[in-house]
């Protein structure tokens, strides 16, 4: 318990001093985590209404791959990423490796499955009747997208947490693709581990507090918007 206490203490002590190195690696996670996000979102949220409303042949295979994709483990993730952006690799030329982006790219493969799964499973509750209303009466496509955004908006919130909360928290995928390199790829949770693994155990806790609080803040934001209830 003592060990636990000094961790919370160094991690309080760390955001009163305002230390650089802590700032930069928490500004890099948060910049990283929303990034992977948003583009999960922007390319998730329509593939999920795709097969949510469409019926086409293959189409649950489909949604069994994606079922399977939310189960992933981040390190086949990071080993396929790895493999794609290693020097040799189909993408090598490109030079992602060991770059912040590598880790956005690796984030993103981790949270689309869940942002797909989850706006699949929240856009299917929508009665297909008030679609078929709104296509009699004239609605076009834009408006059709957004009546369903409105009516599974808590479901596209949940899946928004989920895909944040899961890359935010991921270690094994950026260490394999980022380096965790001081300056330019660590991130919370690798500093965590580096930091563990040297036996400063105090700095890790205080690593960590700050991973958790953060996460806290960012999904206290969502569940409120998620929470609030319609005029």
């Amino acid at each position: 318990m003592d060990l636990l206490w000094d961790g919370i203490k160094e991690a309080f002590r760390l955001w009163i001093r305002g230390d650089a190195e802590i700032i930069e690696i928490t500004l890099r996670t948060l910049a990283v985590s929303s990034l992977a996000t948003a583009v999960s979102l922007l390319l998730g949220v329509p593939i999920g209404a795709a097969l949510a409303l469409k019926r086409f042949p293959g189409r649950r295979p489909l949604v069994a791959l994606v079922n399977t994709g939310m189960g992933m483990p981040p390190v086949v993730v990071g080993l396929f990423v790895a493999i794609m952006l290693w020097r040799s690799g189909p993408f090598g030329g490109l030079g992602l490796i060991y770059t912040p982006w590598a880790i956005v790219i690796a984030q993103f493969v981790i949270a689309v499955p869940l942002v797909i799964g989850i706006s699949l499973a929240a856009i299917q509750t929508i009665d297909p009747k008030l679609l078929d209303q709104m296509i009699a009466l004239g609605a076009n496509r834009l408006q059709l997208l957004w009546l369903i955004v409105r009516e599974a908006r808590l479901g596209l919130l949940a899946a928004l947490m989920a895909g944040f909360g899961a890359v935010i928290s991921e270690v094994g995928a950026s260490i394999m693709v980022g380096g965790n390199i001081a300056g330019e790829t660590r991130v919370l949770t690798t500093a965590t581990v580096l930091e563990t693994s040297r036996g400063r155990f105090e700095v890790a806790i205080a690593l960590g507090v700050m991973l958790l609080v953060l996460a806290y803040l960012v999904n206290l934001v969502f569940t409120s918007a998620q929470q609030r209830r319609p005029a």
